[in-house]
C-alpha cells in the first residue's frame, strides 16, 4: 500500500469514527430526559414505603446531577476519538500491564456490559460490517480495546460518568432498561450511517467474509474468534484475589508448576448453613434431608477422586482445603497455556452452538451433535491438562454437563445455552476447587436456579420468551468476563433471582392477586397496630369497657380499611379517625348541662358516622344494630355518671394523635393470623376474588417454628406438586409477601393458590406440597457423573 493511499485510508477511518461519535453524542441529552421522565413516573407510583422513598431519592439525585452527567459524557465521548490506532495509545499492551482491579470497578464494568450486550444484539450485522471495513482501511486484525466503535466503549463511558457525576450504581440498575431502549436504536442507526458513508467512498462495497476468517491461535496476539474478534474481554481479571481485587492474567505463571503433581481437587465437606433456621431443621424436614443426601454425593465424589489421583481424603491438597471441616479454599493459579486452551475451546463451541440452534434440524439430532462436540473438546483439553487434578476436573465437569444436556425436561433452546456454561464452569472449577465441595458455590446455585425454573415449562412456553432471553443474557455476561471467578456467577445469580420475581408476576391476573394479598396483609397489620395505639391512648382515661371493646375490635379495623381504600389522610379516613375521639368524649361522664346538650345535639351525626364505618367493614344488619344499641346504652349511662369527666385537653390530644396515627405505628410484621378467605377479601377490599383459591390458616392450630422456617426457605421459581382437595396440580412458586405470611403459587392453566404461612407449613409437613424435583440439577448431574465413573473409573484420567 502506498504512503498516500495509507494516509487517505486512515483519514476515511477517522472520518467514519467522527460521524459515529457525532450521531451518538446527540442522543445523550434526549436520553437524560427519558431517564428523568421515567424516574418522575416511577416516583408517582404507589408501592411500599421503602420503594417509594428509593424512587423519590433517585429522582431528586438525578435532577441535581443530570446536567453534569450529560456534560461529562459528551466531553468524554468526544475525547474518546483520541484513543485507538489513529490517536494516542497506551504505553503497554493490556495483556502486559500488572494492575489490581477493585470490586467496584468490576461491578461497574459488568453494569456496562449489559448495555453493550443489548447494542451488540441489535447491531451485530452492521457492527460486524463496519469493523471489517475499518480493519481493511487501517490494516489491522482487530479494533483497539477502547475504540469508539465498540459498544463496550460507549457503555463504559456512560456508566463511569454516571458514577463520576455522583449518581449511584443502584440508581443505574433501576433505569438501565430505559437507557437500553433509548440508546440502542440510535447506535444501530449510527452504525448504518457509518457503513453507508464508507460504501459511498468505495470501501468494500461487497464484503467477502472468507478472507477475514482466522483460526484461534493465529499470530496477532491472543485467542481470536473466526472473524478476528477477541475471544475474551480486554478487562484484566483474576481468580478472586483476596482483599477484594482481581489480578491480571500477566501475573499468573506461564509454565506448568514445578512441584509434584499431587491432587489439586479440593472440597468443602461441611453442610452449608441456610440461615438461623437450619440447625433446628436438620433431620426434621425433607429439605434438610435432601441437603444431606446432596452433600453425601459430593463427599462420595471427593473420595472417588482422591483414591485415584493420589492423596488421602483428608490430606492437604494444593488449591483445595484441609480436612473435611475447613473453610473455603484459596484460589488456584493454573497454567496460562491451559487457560488459553479452555478459552479456545469455549470460542469454538460457542460458534458451533450458534450453528446448531440456527440449523433448524431435528432437536434430538442437534442435541446429539452438541454432546459429541463437547465430548471431543473434553478429550482434547484432557490431553493438554498439566496435572492429574486438572484432567480429573475436566472429566467430571464434562460428565456433569452431559447429564444436564441429556435432561429432556429442559427445553431444547435452554439446554444449548446451559451447555455453553461448561467451559466457564470448568475454568471456575479448576481455579476454585471448592466448587465440588459446597452446594452454595455461586456457579452451582445459578445453574440450579435456572434449571429448577425452566424444567416446569414446555418448549413452546420458553422459546422466544423473556425467560429464555434472560438465560441467554446471563450466559453471555459470564462468557464476557472469563477470569472473574465466582464473582460474576454471584452477580448474575442475584440478577436472575431479581428477574424471576418480576417475570413470574408480570401477568395482569397475578398482579391483581398480589395486590389483593398485599392489601389484606397490610390491612391486618395496620388494624393491629391501630389497636395498640388506641390502647396506649386510652390507658389512663376513664373509658367504659364497652367503648374500649368497640374501639379495639371494630373501629381499629374500620380505620385500617379506610386507610387502604382512601389513603391515611383521605377525607373519609380523617373523618372516621375523628369519630373515635368524639365517641370517647361522648361516652365519658357529663357532669354539666352544656356538655349534655352538646351530646344530644351531635348524637345523630355520630351514630350515622359509626354506621358508615361499620358498613365499610361489612358489619350490617343485626350485628350493626347490636353495636349501636350497646353504644347508645353507654351514652345514656354517661348522662347519669357521677365520675370525673375526661379533660377536654386529653380529648384534643387524642384527636391530634389519631389524625396522624401512621406516624406512630411500626411495621414489624407482628400480627395474629389473618382472617383470610375469598369472601372476606371481597367484603373487606371490594375486589373480585373468584380467580383466587384461598388456603387459609386453620383456626386454633399452632405450627412449629421450624416448619414455618421451612416455608421461608422455598425459592421463587421452583415447581411443586400441590395436592389440594384431592386434586393434584403442578404449580410454580411465584411470590411471597413482604412479611412472609402469604405465598402465591400459579398453575399452567391460570389458577392461583394463595396460601398462608401456617397452612403452607402444614402442607409441606404432610406431603401435600412436594418439590417437583427431589434434587437440584447440579446435584443430580454430580450423582450421574459419579455413577459413570464408578462403572468406568479409567476414564477419569485417560
Amino acid at each position: 500500500m502506498s504512503t498516500a493511499r495509507s494516509a487517505s485510508s486512515l483519514q476515511l477511518a477517522r472520518e467514519a469514527r467522527e460521524r459515529f461519535v457525532a450521531a451518538t453524542e446527540g442522543a445523550i441529552a434526549p436520553l437524560a430526559q427519558a431517564i428523568r421522565d421515567r424516574l418522575t413516573s416511577v416516583a408517582s407510583d404507589v408501592g411500599s414505603a421503602r420503594t417509594m422513598q428509593e424512587s423519590r431519592d433517585d429522582l431528586v439525585a438525578f435532577q441535581g446531577h443530570a446536567s453534569q452527567w450529560v456534560s461529562l459524557t459528551q466531553t468524554g465521548w468526544r475525547k474518546a476519538l483520541g484513543t485507538g490506532p489513529t490517536g494516542t495509545t497506551s504505553s503497554a499492551p493490556a495483556a502486559l500491564r500488572l494492575e489490581l482491579i477493585g470490586d467496584e470497578v468490576v461491578e461497574s464494568n459488568i453494569l456496562a456490559s449489559r448495555l453493550a450486550q443489548t447494542i451488540h444484539d441489535k447491531a451485530s450485522f452492521e457492527l460486524s460490517d463496519l469493523r471489517l471495513r475499518i480493519q481493511h482501511l487501517e490494516g489491522t486484525h482487530e479494533l483497539d480495546a477502547r475504540d469508539v466503535l465498540k459498544p463496550e466503549t460507549l457503555a463504559q463511558l456512560l456508566v463511569d460518568q454516571w458514577l463520576a457525576a455522583g449518581l449511584s450504581r443502584e440508581a443505574w440498575g433501576r433505569v438501565q432498561s430505559i437507557v437500553q431502549q433509548a440508546l440502542a436504536d440510535v447506535v444501530v442507526k449510527a452504525y448504518e450511517n457509518a457503513n453507508a458513508f464508507l460504501i459511498a467512498q468505495g470501501v468494500m462495497q461487497e464484503i467477502d467474509l472468507k478472507s477475514f476468517v482466522r483460526r484461534a491461535g493465529d499470530s496477532g496476539g491472543g485467542s481470536t474468534s473466526s472473524m478476528g474478534m477477541p475471544a475474551t474481554s480486554n478487562m484484566p481479571m483474576g481468580h478472586g484475589v483476596p482483599g477484594g481485587a482481581a489480578m491480571s492474567h500477566a501475573q499468573q505463571p506461564s509454565s506448568q508448576p514445578s512441584q509434584p503433581q499431587r491432587p489439586g481437587f479440593g472440597f468443602q465437606a461441611s453442610v452449608p448453613s441456610s440461615g438461623p433456621a437450619s440447625s433446628s431443621m436438620m433431620g426434621s424436614s425433607p429439605l434438610a434431608f435432601a441437603r444431606q443426601r446432596a452433600q453425601t454425593a459430593l463427599l462420595s465424589l471427593k473420595r472417588f477422586v482422591a483414591a485415584r489421583i493420589g492423596g488421602e481424603a483428608g490430606a492437604s491438597q494444593p488449591g483445595g482445603v484441609t480436612g473435611t471441616g475447613g473453610g473455603v479454599a484459596a484460589p488456584r493459579v493454573f497454567s496460562r497455556t491451559f487457560a488459553g486452551a479452555i478459552a479456545d475451546a469455549e470460542v469454538a463451541y460457542r460458534m458451533a452452538a450458534t450453528q446448531y440452534m440456527d440449523g433448524g434440524g431435528e432437536q434430538a439430532t442437534l442435541i446429539q451433535q452438541t454432546a459429541v462436540d463437547l465430548r471431543r473438546r473434553t478429550a482434547e483439553l484432557k490431553k493438554r491438562a498439566p496435572t492429574t487434578a486438572d484432567k480429573a476436573t475436566v472429566e467430571i465437569v464434562a460428565l456433569m454437563f452431559q447429564a444436564i444436556l441429556a435432561e429432556e425436561r429442559i427445553p431444547f433452546s435452554a439446554r444449548v445455552w446451559f451447555a455453553r456454561l461448561q467451559m466457564p464452569v470448568l475454568r471456575v472449577a479448576i481455579a476454585e476447587p471448592e466448587f465440588f465441595g459446597t452446594l452454595q458455590h455461586p456457579a452451582r446455585m445459578l445453574i440450579d436456579r435456572m434449571g429448577s425454573c425452566v424444567m416446569g415449562f414446555d418448549a413452546a412456553a420458553i422459546t422466544g420468551s423473556a425467560l429464555e432471553n434472560e438465560i441467554k443474557r446471563v450466559v453471555q455476561v459470564i462468557e464476557q468476563y472469563p477470569e472473574t471467578g465466582q464473582r460474576v456467577f454471584k452477580l448474575v445469580f442475584d440478577e436472575f433471582v431479581a428477574f424471576l420475581s418480576r417475570y413470574l408476576t408480570q401477568s395482569d391476573a397475578t398482579q391483581r392477586v398480589m395486590s389483593v394479598a398485599q392489601q389484606v396483609e397490610q390491612k391486618e397489620t395496620m388494624a393491629i397496630q391501630y389497636t395498640i395505639e388506641l390502647r396506649k391512648m386510652l390507658n389512663d382515661m376513664p373509658v367504659r369497657d364497652e367503648i374500649r371493646e368497640f374501639l379495639f375490635k371494630v373501629w381499629a379495623e374500620v380505620l385500617a380499611i379506610a386507610a387502604l381504600r382512601y389513603g391515611a389522610q383521605g377525607e373519609h379516613t380523617v373523618m372516621l379517625k375523628r369519630v373515635a375521639s368524639e365517641l370517647v368524649w361522648a361516652a365519658s361522664a357529663k357532669p354539666n348541662r352544656a356538655d349534655r346538650a352538646r351530646v344530644i345535639q351531635d348524637l345523630p351525626q355520630l351514630l350515622q358516622r359509626l354506621r358508615q364505618g361499620m358498613d365499610l367493614l361489612g358489619i350490617v344488619g343485626e350485628p350493626q344494630e347490636g353495636h349501636i344499641k350497646t353504644i347508645g346504652a353507654t351514652l345514656t349511662d354517661a348522662f347519669m355518671s357521677k365520675t370525673e369527666a375526661i379533660p377536654q385537653a386529653k380529648i384534643e390530644a387524642m384527636a391530634e394523635r389519631l389524625a396522624h396515627l401512621e406516624d406512630f405505628v411500626s411495621d414489624d410484621g407482628s400480627a395474629s393470623s389473618l382472617p383470610l378467605d375469598a369472601q372476606s377479601i371481597e367484603l373487606l377490599l371490594g375486589v373480585d376474588a373468584t380467580a383466587i383459591e384461598v388456603i387459609s390458616d386453620t383456626a386454633g392450630v399452632k405450627v412449629a417454628e421450624d416448619m414455618l422456617a421451612w416455608t421461608h426457605e422455598l425459592q421463587v421459581g421452583n415447581w411443586f406438586m400441590l395436592d389440594h382437595n384431592d386434586r393434584v396440580t403442578q404449580v410454580q412458586f411465584v411470590w411471597r409477601s413482604d412479611r412472609k405470611r402469604l405465598h402465591l403459587f400459579a398453575s399452567a392453566d391460570g389458577r392461583s393458590f394463595l396460601i398462608q404461612a401456617g397452612r403452607l407449613a402444614m402442607y409441606l409437613q404432610a406431603g401435600l406440597l412436594v418439590p417437583a424435583e427431589e434434587e437440584t440439577l447440579t446435584v443430580r448431574a454430580t450423582r450421574e457423573a459419579l455413577a459413570k465413573l464408578d462403572a468406568n473409573p479409567e476414564r477419569l484420567l485417560n
